[in-house]
Formats: C-alpha cells, structure tokens, sequence
C-alpha cells in the first residue's frame, strides 16, 4: 500500500496551491480548480466545494505519493516524505526523477536535500520569488523532526554516558586503594601497584570504546 502524505504536508500544499472553487483558466490557459487540479474533470463553469476540492487534491497527489514511494530508496520521516510529495507535485514526476536531489538522497546525503530544493526557484528562466518561498517551505517541513538514516541500517541508540556518579565513586576507590599500598612503599607494593595500573588501563580503554568510540 503507498504511503500517504501526512496532514502537515496536505495542509502545506494547500497554502501554497490556493483555493479556487469555481474553474478558471491558468497562465498557460489550462482549466484549473480546487487546489490546483486540472485534466478531463474539469468543465468550464464548475463549481465545487471545499471538501470536493480536497478530494481532488488527494487523489492528484496520488501519482506523486507513488513517484516518491517509488524513486527514493532510503528511509523518511513523515515530513520529509511529505516534502518531497509537494516538490514533486510542484515540479512534475519526470523532474524529481532526474533530479541531483535525488541522486544525493539515494546516495544517503541528507543533509544537501534543502540546498537542491532551492535550485528549483526558476520559470522561464527568471527566478520566481513565490517558487523561492515555496521552496524554502518545504526545506523547513523537510528539517522538522527529520532524522538521518538509511532503509537498511537504523539510527543508532544513543551510546551510554562514560561518567556517572557510580563510575565516579568507583574510581574514586580505587584512587584510595592505591594511596594506601603506596604509603607503605617497597617492591612488593610497587609491583602490586603496577599490576592494578594496568589493568585499570586496559578496562579504562574498554569501557571508552564501548560508549565513545565508534564501532
């Protein structure tokens, strides 16, 4: 079953679409209504309502819903998916498939996605500032609550903090054990002293690699 856009992303896209519920003819003279729905549908004259006009607009992002769920082969957040619906939706399916975002995401580079979205701000050549705000709307949906993973490979639980107050008292111990052997200082003592040392070392470095380091 495709994914479905979340109510985030449909309220996003109708603001950027605008309500119109009686047809008209757009810029380029295609008959238009609701949020932005054109085809076969739509007679001259027509007249819906509001929740007419939502049911068009789900079942035109239908298509796209399919491309994103289609085209993209890592994991998203509701809000990001729902972002990459608007700009498909906004740009055409033929265009985010060819699309550099796309390569990158796919190539798990999250972080270029808001970057590559505002290279699409052009019509006819010439910068649109309203496709600029667009634009710059969807990075902002993109970056709320997203995370950064790939399909195959989760994110990675937070790694355990390396001071605690048990750890601290722990050391604190074994900083007063060796006090002790060295105020009776001899080559017994020593020895015994270096062997504690070394082990510490080794379980010290142990412990670090299991919470710090990366595996």
């Amino acid at each position: 079953m495709t994914r479905r856009i979340n109510a985030e992303g449909l309220a996003h896209i109708k603001r950027w679409e605008g309500l119109e519920l009686t047809a008209y003819r757009d810029v380029a003279g295609v008959l238009t209504i609701g949020y932005g729905s054109t085809g076969e549908h739509v007679k001259p004259g027509m007249r819906i309502t509001e929740p007419q006009a939502e049911n068009l607009l789900r079942q035109d992002l239908s298509r796209f819903e399919q491309a994103v769920e289609r085209f993209v082969k890592v994991r998203l957040s509701d809000n990001q998916y729902a972002a990459l619906v608007s700009f498909a939706f906004n740009v055409g399916v033929g265009a985010f498939e060819r699309s550099t975002l796309l390569k990158r995401l796919n190539a798990g580079d999250y972080a270029s996605v808001p970057a590559e979205l505002m290279r699409w701000t052009k019509a006819g050549g010439r910068r649109v500032q309203g496709l600029a705000n667009r634009r710059a709307a969807e990075a902002g949906l993109w970056a709320k609550g997203s995370y950064v993973t790939s399909r195959d490979v989760d994110a990675k639980p937070a790694p355990d903090p390396v001071f605690t107050k048990e750890n601290i008292s722990w050391g604190a111990g074994i900083l007063g054990m060796l006090g002790s052997i060295f105020s009776g200082a001899g080559p017994v003592q020593y020895a015994l002293a270096a062997l504690i040392i070394i082990g510490l070392a080794v379980g010290g470095y142990l412990f670090i690699k299991k919470r710090v380091l990366p595996v």
